[in-house]
C-alpha cells in the first residue's frame, strides 16, 4: 500500500504519521528511503525523525563500520515507545493483551464468560486493562482494539446464532470502549483482526496476497492484499462460514441450510456424536473442507491459504493435513513457492495483536486520519504517564 507524505502546512501531522508507518513497514531503513517512499523531501524527514526519536517512538542504530566512511543511520521501532490493548470477546469470555509497539505480547488475561451481556463484558474490561496496564507502569498507552464476531448490521446474521455474541446488537461499541478503559478505541471483527495481526507477526509477512481462514466457534476469513486485509463495502467480507456449500443441509441460524460452518467450526466439532475422536471427525468433513479451499481458491486466487484460529492445534494440523490432495482450483500451479494451505504460526494470540495493531494504526496510521485534537495528540507529548490510563 503507497503512503505518500503532504507538502501543505497543514499535512504536518500527517506527514508525522506518514514517516512512522514507513518505519514500522519497512524496518530497519534510512531517512533516504524513507523521503524516496513517501514523496517527501530528505530535510522534511529528517526533521521528523528528530521529533519522533525525541518522543521515544523510535530508535537510530549506526552499524560498525567495515570500510571508509561512516555507515547510514537506520531507523527502527521503538518497541517500547508506546502500548496498545487487545481485547478477543467471544461466545465464550474475553481475553484481553498488552501489546507493545513491537507486536510482543507484554502479558494477558483470559475471563471465562460465557455469552455474556454488554454490561457484564465492559465491566470485566474495565478491570482487566487497568491490571494489565499496571505492567508497564508509566507506559505510553496509545489505544484498545475490540475483535468480536461479525458480521455487522446486517438483520437476519448479526448476533444471530450460537456462533455471534446475542444481544450486541446496537451496541455502541466504541463508546462503550472508550469509557470502559479511558483511551481511544477501535473496533472490528475477529476474522479481520487475525489477518491483520498474521499479516504483521506471523506466516503472512512473507505473502504479498494470502487468504486468512479463522477457524473459531464459527468460521471465517479474509482476502489479504497488498498487504491491507479486504473489508468489502460495509466491513463484512469473509463471512465463509456462511456459504449455503451443502444442498439441503443442515438448518443456520441465518435462515439458509447447509452453511459451512454448520460442518466446520468449533462449534460444528463440539456438536460432534459421542465417542467420535477428534481424526473420526476431520475424515467425515474432509470433503466439504476441500470443496471450501477450492472455492476461496478460485475465487481470489491467493499466493496461500493460512488456517488459523482458536482451535487447537492438533485440530488445525489434522485440517491441513487433508488438503495434500486437494482438486483442481486456480492455485494449481507448477510455480507454486508454497503449499495451497499452510498452518498458522501465530496460536491463539494472533488476533489479540491483530486487536491491539488496530488501536496502534488508528492513532499513528495516515489511513485513519487525526484522530485526537493538538493538544490529545499521543504524537506531540514525549510520554503518556498512566494515570488510570486516560492519558
Amino acid at each position: 500500500m503507497a503512503l505518500k507524505g503532504a507538502n501543505q502546512e497543514f499535512g504536518r501531522p500527517y506527514n508525522r504519521r506518514i514517516v512512522l508507518e514507513s518505519i514500522r513497514r519497512d524496518a530497519p531503513t534510512t531517512r533516504g528511503r524513507i523521503a524516496q517512499s513517501v514523496g517527501l523531501t530528505v530535510q522534511t524527514v529528517s526533521t521528523i525523525i528528530r521529533e519522533l526519536e525525541e518522543q521515544g517512538f523510535i530508535l537510530s542504530v549506526r552499524e560498525e563500520p567495515k570500510g571508509r566512511g561512516l555507515p547510514p543511520t537506520t531507523l527502527r521501532i521503538n518497541p517500547d515507545g508506546g502500548f496498545a490493548v487487545g481485547v478477543h470477546l467471544t461466545p465464550l469470555g474475553i481475553d484481553v493483551a498488552l501489546v507493545n509497539l513491537g507486536g510482543d505480547i507484554v502479558g494477558s488475561i483470559h475471563r471465562d464468560a460465557p455469552n455474556c451481556t454488554p454490561d457484564t463484558a465492559f465491566a470485566l474490561i474495565s478491570s482487566m486493562v487497568p491490571e494489565l496496564a499496571a505492567l508497564r507502569p508509566g507506559g505510553r498507552m496509545l489505544g484498545v482494539g475490540l475483535a468480536l464476531p461479525g458480521p455487522f448490521d446486517v438483520d437476519s446474521m448479526s448476533f444471530v446464532g450460537p456462533t455471534t455474541m446475542a444481544g450486541w446488537g446496537n451496541v455502541p461499541l466504541r463508546e462503550r470502549l472508550t469509557e470502559a478503559t479511558g483511551l481511544p478505541a477501535f473496533y472490528e471483527t475477529d476474522m479481520a483482526a487475525a489477518a491483520l495481526g498474521e499479516r504483521l507477526y506471523g506466516l503472512g509477512a512473507a505473502f504479498s496476497d494470502f487468504y486468512y481462514l479463522y477457524l473459531t466457534v464459527g468460521l471465517g476469513g479474509a482476502m489479504v492484499h497488498d498487504g491491507a486485509v479486504q473489508r468489502g463495502a460495509w466491513g463484512n467480507a469473509g463471512e465463509i462460514g456462511h456459504i449455503p456449500l451443502v444442498l439441503n443441509g443442515e438448518p443456520c441460524p441465518c435462515g439458509n441450510r447447509g452453511c459451512l460452518e454448520r460442518y466446520i467450526s468449533l462449534e460444528a466439532y463440539n456438536r460432534r456424536p459421542a465417542g467420535i475422536s477428534e481424526s473420526a471427525w476431520v475424515d467425515s468433513v474432509a470433503p466439504i473442507f476441500r470443496a471450501a479451499i477450492t472455492t476461496v481458491e478460485n475465487l481470489f486466487d491467493p499466493e496461500a491459504i493460512i488456517l488459523g484460529g482458536l482451535a487447537a492445534p492438533s485440530l488445525i494440523e489434522a485440517l491441513v493435513g487433508v488438503t495434500a490432495h486437494l482438486p483442481n482450483s486456480v492455485s494449481a500451479r507448477r510455480d507454486r513457492k508454497a503449499p495451497r494451505v499452510v498452518v498458522s504460526n501465530g496460536g491463539q494470540h494472533t488476533v489479540l495483536r491483530g486487536a491491539a495493531a488496530l488501536a496502534v494504526s488508528g492513532v499513528l496510521s495516515p489511513r485513519f486520519g487525526t484522530m485526537f485534537p493538538p493538544e490529545r495528540d499521543p504524537l506531540d507529548r514525549p510520554s503518556l504517564p498512566n494515570k488510570g490510563l486516560a492519558a
